[in-house]
């Protein structure tokens, strides 16, 4: 992220203090309960929460991870949210779930095992709530989670027990090859296109 990027981020309140070293590493394994309801216009996937969202049970919570300006500045939000106030997101109808649940430092922990054994009851969770569009955030832990090694950013060719599915890039800090104004613009190709649908 340069300079004029980071100047240039919205900001949220800070609504709780930060974890402590002892309890990000009492965070591994953990799950983030899901924020979700049927109907919604956008069930956002990330990959899996990382130690920072387990500690916090907040998902993209960890600092420099740029999901939620991101959200702003693509036009899903009227205003930046903190990561604490993400059950904010069902009134917009938007919500978040993970690939796999189990917490990790980095997603490079996880194994192809456990992204295409996660592959399956977000298949069944997606079913069941039947959102306009699935944004998998991540194209990587997609392509191995559902077999699909030549997928593409954007819109799939597939649909998930009737929904459409979208990859989106990852927005974590450490995705320095997408810079925020090409995420921005990335969700808000989706945003534009879940407003039609």
């Amino acid at each position: 992220m340069t300079a004029e990027e980071t100047l240039s981020e919205p900001r949220a309140t800070e609504a709780s203090p930060r974890p402590t070293r002892a309890e990000l590493a009492a965070a591994a394994g953990k799950a983030v309960a899901d924020v979700t309801a049927p109907g919604l216009r956008v069930l956002f996937c990330g990959i899996n929460p990382g130690l920072y969202s387990a500690a916090t049970g907040h998902h993209f919570a960890r600092p420099g991870n740029r999901f939620w300006p991101v959200l702003y500045k693509s036009g899903f939000t009227d205003r930046l949210l903190h990561p604490s106030e993400q059950e904010q997101l069902l009134r917009l109808g938007l919500g978040i779930t993970n690939v796999v649940e189990r917490a990790t430092a980095r997603a490079e922990e996880l194994t192809r095992e456990e992204l295409v054994a996660g592959a399956r009851p977000l298949a069944a969770k997606v079913t069941t709530l039947r959102p306009g569009w699935l944004a998998v955030v991540g194209l990587t832990a997609y392509r191995i989670a559902f077999a699909n090694p030549r997928a593409t950013m954007g819109p799939q060719d597939v649909m998930i027990g009737g929904t459409p599915v979208w990859v989106l890039p990852n927005p974590s800090g450490l995705n320095a090859s997408w810079t925020t104004p090409r995420l921005v613009e990335a969700f808000r190709q989706l945003q534009e296109a879940s407003q039609r649908s």
